[in-house]
């Protein structure tokens, strides 16, 4: 999978090298997992995740891993698979490049 990191902010704290591996990792939990993304103003997007166990274990693990690089990434999961992901006004092209992997 090709997936184009220029979004990715010089803040990041995740190794160059890691970077192409975690937006995979997004990549795939929105492919298999994500419905109806809704960017609800240019700093908060919302999805649909599937509303499963594995799938929201998987969802909070990368949401943890990469609020801890990114560390301006606000992750909210609410009743029946519902994410929230949040940003400042200056990262919301890093919420565009996030809602591109989602759609």
């Amino acid at each position: 999978m090709d997936i184009d990191a220029a979004f990715v902010p010089s803040s990041c704290t995740l190794p160059t090298a890691e970077r192409p591996l975690r937006l995979a990792e997004f990549a795939d939990l929105f492919a298999r997992s994500a419905r109806r993304p809704r960017r609800v103003s240019p700093t908060r997007l919302e999805l649909a995740l599937d509303d499963d166990a594995a799938v929201l274990a998987t969802a909070r693990d990368l949401a943890q891993r990469e609020s801890a690089c990114c560390a301006f990434f606000t992750f909210t999961f609410g009743a029946g698979g519902a994410l929230t992901v949040e940003v400042p006004a200056a990262q919301s092209p890093v919420l565009d490049g996030l809602e591109r992997l989602a759609r």
